[in-house]
Parts: structure tokens; C-alpha cells; sequence
């Protein structure tokens, strides 16, 4: 895995078009691509959630990505489980019952 390149930024929240623009390219997941700001713990749980959204980027990127994320969501206390961005979204991230009521256990022996 690659070295992050995340730094801690001091805007946080909702960033509005010009705030996102005022970021430097180390406030992102995707720094080549400026995409997926990191600048709070909600915006790591994004970026995690979101990470197989993301188009137009390499793996090599992606490696980038998840260090930066990683990186972050230890800076904001966001616990991440998996060790590798394949493993992403291969079971839920939550406790939440699944929309068939069948919830999380369940999913794993499916």
C-alpha cells in the first residue's frame, strides 16, 4: 500500500463549491483527482461508503485512496475493519437489518 498523502485540513462540515475548490489536493481521498474530501469523521464514513462509486481512477488510485482514508479515519476516530479497498462492501458496514428484516447475520451465511 502506498504512503497517504492525507493531511488534516482545517475546513469542516458541508463545504460549499468554493470551500471544496480552496482545498488542497491533500484534504482528498483521490488527490489526482480531487475527489472525496476528507475533512471530518462524516466525510471518511462517506468516502468509505461511496469508494466503489467513485469513477475514472485506477487501482493505483484507489490504493492511494484507501491509505488516505485510512490515514484520516484514524486522525477523526472512524474505525475502519477492512485492511484492503477490495474488501469494501462485501458485507454491511452496520448492525441495521437488512430492507428484508433478515439483518446482518443473516447475510453472512447467504
Amino acid at each position: 500500500m502506498p504512503d497517504p498523502t492525507w493531511k488534516p485540513h482545517t475546513a469542516h462540515g458541508d463545504l460549499d463549491t468554493k470551500e471544496r475548490r480552496d482545498l488542497p489536493d491533500s484534504a482528498y481521498a483521490f488527490p489526482r483527482q480531487r475527489k472525496e474530501p476528507l475533512t471530518d469523521a462524516s466525510h471518511v464514513r462517506t468516502a468509505l461508503a461511496r469508494f466503489d462509486q467513485v469513477e475514472d481512477v485506477s487501482d493505483r488510485d484507489r490504493d492511494l485512496a484507501f491509505a488516505n482514508i485510512r490515514e484520516a479515519a484514524r486522525h477523526y476516530g472512524v474505525h475502519v475493519e477492512e485492511s484492503n479497498w477490495h474488501d469494501l462492501g462485501k458485507r454491511p458496514h452496520t448492525g441495521n437489518p437488512s430492507p428484508d428484516g433478515r439483518g446482518r447475520d443473516a447475510l453472512r451465511r447467504s
